[in-house]
């Protein structure tokens, strides 16, 4: 019965996770807090709460492997979904018109990956205010590479972003015209605790499943939890790209990784028996391992803008795919 109150869970996340964007995307559009940054504020919560949700129950059901697994395991599934929405629409070539915004935020993703690398292979112990040394610099570099961020978006030419606002005004206006303010208000706030609930099911639930099946919190949280929490970014991706708007695309996934890294942080402060980096399976560092390359292919995807035909411009996103499947069997094995 386990593997079916998982399934109820997952449903009930990912529903909720889906009506969380669309309360967003009202209050965005109907509120005098409306605008770019609060939609986006709105809108990153509500993608990222199942990841928050489930990283910290697990920490207190005292699985800090399922936790950071999650978090390791959502990032490369998302940029697995990237590429394999654009091999299937790689007639478009979509990526040859993505913003050069976008290698921006993919390397600071890297960075924030390797620093997690970096604090996995030294093992320290070392903590300040009750965090760990590891997780300050997260949210140091973090708050530095959104800075960065925000004054190069600045620059970006207006016709695109508003070419941005517009096609997301297409996939969510036949919600918001029915919604009214106070309704998405609610709706917000209870989906919320739904999720809450929901998410909190899928740590306790994952973590018996790994002790049932013998597979292990890692491999559990890296791809059983991981990929049904980053459901709800498919769906956003697959509609902004079904548009032909590949920075809709790109900016959802780009941004809600670097976002999960700061939930990292976030777990280590919650965690208090040391540092969190220091108390999961090694073989995480596979995980995170890969998480860097693909990045990185992703990242030379971005550049890849001379592409002679359709079997070169498929490279990249093709030897993603594969990494993804390398990373699963190593941690299956494990």
């Amino acid at each position: 019965m386990v593997f079916v109150y998982f399934l109820i869970a997952s449903i009930v996340t990912v529903y909720s996770a889906m009506k969380l964007s669309n309360y967003a995307d009202v209050l965005s559009e109907k509120t005098s807090f409306g605008g770019l940054l609060i939609g986006t504020v709105l809108l990153a919560a509500a993608t990222s709460l199942p990841e928050v949700t489930t990283t910290i129950s697990a920490i207190v059901i005292d699985n800090p492997d399922i936790a950071i697994a999650n978090v390791l395991g959502s990032n490369i599934f998302n940029v697995l979904v990237i590429a394999v929405f654009d091999i299937l629409f790689r007639r478009k070539r979509l990526f040859l018109l993505a913003s050069y915004t976008h290698r921006i935020t993919a390397t600071l993703g890297i960075v924030l990956t390797i620093i997690v690398m970096v604090a996995m292979l030294l093992d320290t112990t070392y903590q300040l205010i009750g965090i760990g040394l590891s997780s300050i610099l997260l949210v140091i570099v973090y708050g530095l590479g959104m800075w960065v961020i925000s004054k190069i978006n600045i620059q970006v030419k207006s016709h695109i972003l508003q070419e941005e606002i517009q096609a997301e005004s297409k996939i969510t206006e036949p919600k918001v015209a029915d919604i009214s303010v106070r309704q998405a208000v609610i709706g917000f706030a209870v989906f919320s605790l739904v999720i809450l609930v929901s998410g909190s099911a899928l740590a306790i639930l994952g973590d018996k499943i790994a002790i049932i099946t013998g597979l292990g919190s890692t491999f559990v949280g890296s791809f059983l939890i991981a990929a049904t929490t980053s459901l709800p970014e498919v769906v956003s991706v697959y509609a902004a790209l079904k548009l032909s708007n590949v920075n809709l695309a790109l900016g959802a996934v780009l941004g809600s990784n670097i976002f999960n890294m700061l939930i990292i942080a976030f777990a280590d402060l919650v965690y208090r028996h040391g540092s969190i980096l220091g108390a999961i399976d090694p073989i995480q560092f596979v995980t995170a391992f890969g998480g860097a390359v693909m990045a990185l292919l992703l990242l030379v995807t971005l550049f890849y803008r001379k592409a002679k035909n359709l079997w070169v411009y498929s490279i990249p996103p093709t030897i993603i795919v594969i990494t993804y499947f390398i990373v699963t069997f190593i941690i299956f094995t494990q």
